[in-house]
């Protein structure tokens, strides 16, 4: 289980760290919350660069999936993996199904 945040700087380009949670107290209990949803996928999403409407936290359930972000960087994702998701501006990320998976999502109010 690893802990990853997807970001944007102000040149637009977005970036993956691995995250703490110590340096992150506010994931330790999340109060601005306005949607939790558990979603399936057949593993076929293959998505180009796109920022995310929202911040978003998701905890992986299952399969694995890829994502790589405009600096180039890919991380794989599997059951246990969580990722803070605030690349909501700029190119933001790809996205690719590598199997069937399934997440919890949290959408996060700013």
């Amino acid at each position: 289980m690893a802990n990853y945040r997807v970001y944007t700087t102000d040149d637009g380009e977005s970036h993956i760290e691995e995250l703490s949670l110590e340096s992150r107290p506010e994931l330790g209990a999340l109060t601005n919350v306005t949607e939790v949803k558990v979603q399936e996928f057949d593993g076929s999403r293959n998505m180009d660069f796109h920022p995310l409407p929202e911040r978003r936290l998701i905890i992986h359930l299952s399969g694995e999936v890829q994502i790589e972000t405009s600096d180039g960087s890919n991380l794989v994702l599997r059951a246990g993996d969580v990722r803070l998701m605030e690349d909501v501006t700029g190119k933001g990320h790809a996205h690719v199904d590598l199997t069937p998976n399934s997440a919890v999502y949290v959408i996060l109010k700013d």
